[in-house]
């Protein structure tokens, strides 16, 4: 099946209540006995605490917003779609605009870098709280070993053992890495109005994953038939039969 490539960003919960009930939720360590030195302690350390507890919530996709979508369907041009504002009716339209782009589509095999354990359950999870139905053909808690979704990380390291970032193994196997961008840059350019920017951001990481799963799947290798295929010492075949 052809490959329909997909990558999302996502910030914090924009909804001031979840940052107030993070807040309130902040404890002082159990070492801390004393009435007044707990006190101080929250003083000093709540506002930083609760702000580090709320910056994870870009990774959960009950409270997390959707910002940016981008996508490819195998070779063609990378598109993205990005919301206008924070509000839920912008991240709604993200949504919608997207899933019309995969009903267009077809049947696909979805591509992406970490989609199984990330992006596609955040979705799911978007589409629940913004009641939004997906097309049928929108994978839901895929097998990692089915033809439906392929996933890059997985691809490279079935255990996740070995280092699975997308910037890591792009440069492990000649690929262009993210250039010093992360995920973690996404709401710091949101927040200063650089939307355009996480829209290019986005559009690379499209791009770094059709890379990484045609060097994965060898789509862009071959070895013809008449040719002498080298050993790891360097010899051919027939070199090392020369050697007896």
């Amino acid at each position: 099946m052809t490959p329909f490539y997909f990558d999302i960003e996502t910030i914090p919960s924009q909804d001031p209540e979840v940052k107030a009930e993070i807040a309130a939720g902040i404890t002082a360590p159990g070492t801390y006995k004393k009435a007044e030195s707990i006190q101080q302690w929250l003083d000093e350390n709540r506002a930083a605490e609760a702000e580090a507890v709320w910056l994870k919530t870009a990774f959960d996709g009950g409270l997390g917003q959707c910002v940016c979508i981008g996508f490819a369907d195998g070779d063609g041009k990378a598109y993205i779609y990005h919301a206008q504002d924070l509000s839920r009716d912008s991240e709604r339209k993200v949504l919608q605009d997207f899933f019309c782009a995969v009903t267009d589509a077809g049947h696909r095999t979805f591509v992406g870098h970490n989609i199984i354990g990330f992006d596609l359950p955040f979705l799911w999870k978007r589409c629940m709280v913004l009641g939004i139905k997906p097309p049928a053909s929108f994978p839901r808690n895929p097998k990692p070993w089915g033809e439906l979704v392929q996933d890059t990380m997985l691809l490279w390291d079935s255990t996740q053992r070995a280092g699975g970032s997308m910037d890591r193994i792009c440069r492990l196997i000649g690929i262009p890495g993210k250039g010093g961008i992360s995920g973690a840059d996404v709401w710091p350019m949101v927040q200063a109005g650089k939307m355009n920017e996480v829209a290019d951001y986005c559009r690379g990481d499209v791009e770094r994953t059709r890379s990484l799963y045609k060097r994965m799947t060898f789509a862009e290798i071959s070895v013809d038939g008449a040719t002498p295929v080298p050993t790891p010492t360097g010899k051919t075949l027939a070199d090392l039969a020369d050697d007896f």
